[in-house]
């Protein structure tokens, strides 16, 4: 009994122990709840296939070539409930260590899942072909053979969940071999 004569109840150890176990299990469902959302939703990389390169027109004389550049390829959005929206994107063409050319891909959207075709055709000014001693080591495989590298970059961003904005990039680099004789490509190998 206290002073004024009244009772007073101690709180039972079972109640707070019980309060303490659902606390508990409500952040362990929260977290496994966080970390499944993450998993299904973290936000991916678009993947960039190159599906075919063309060479329209080729000049080459006096141990220079010019071309116009043509290249085709996939975008595809592997995000399930985001789009990705691309910005400052290029397309650059290097040869022998140095960019030949070069362009500015249009900003764009692809839809969650979805995939979307580009095609990118830009003149490459006339460069000079790297002697032989430089070309058997980086540009030349063959004979009346010239090699150049193209590198597609995407810049974007995806939203995760409506709340978070993550930054994505993705490159792909290609080999071209392109026939000096008549400027057909020979072939191409690509790596992201």
């Amino acid at each position: 009994m206290d002073g004024d004569g009244s009772h007073r109840r101690r709180p039972s150890p079972n109640l707070a122990l019980s309060c303490a176990a659902a606390t508990a299990f409500l952040l362990l469902v929260s977290a496994a709840a966080a970390l499944a959302l993450y998993l299904v939703f973290r936000p991916r990389r678009p993947e960039i296939a190159v599906d075919a390169v063309r060479i329209p027109t080729f000049a080459a004389s006096n141990g220079t070539v010019s071309f116009t550049f043509s290249q085709y390829a996939s975008v595809r959005n592997p995000n399930r409930a985001s789009s990705f929206v691309h910005y400052d994107s290029s397309l650059q063409i290097v040869y022998a260590g140095s960019q030949v050319g070069f362009m500015f891909i249009p900003a764009g959207s692809i839809d969650a899942g979805r995939t979307q075709y580009m095609e990118a055709t830009f003149s490459v000014r006339s460069f000079p072909l790297a002697p032989p001693e430089i070309a058997s080591a980086v540009a030349a495989p063959a004979e009346g053979v010239v090699e150049v590298e193209s590198k597609m970059r995407m810049r974007g961003s995806v939203r995760v969940m409506r709340w978070f904005n993550h930054r994505v990039v993705s490159v792909v680099g290609c080999r071209v071999a392109v026939s000096i004789v008549d400027g057909s490509v020979l072939g191409f190998h690509c790596l992201s």
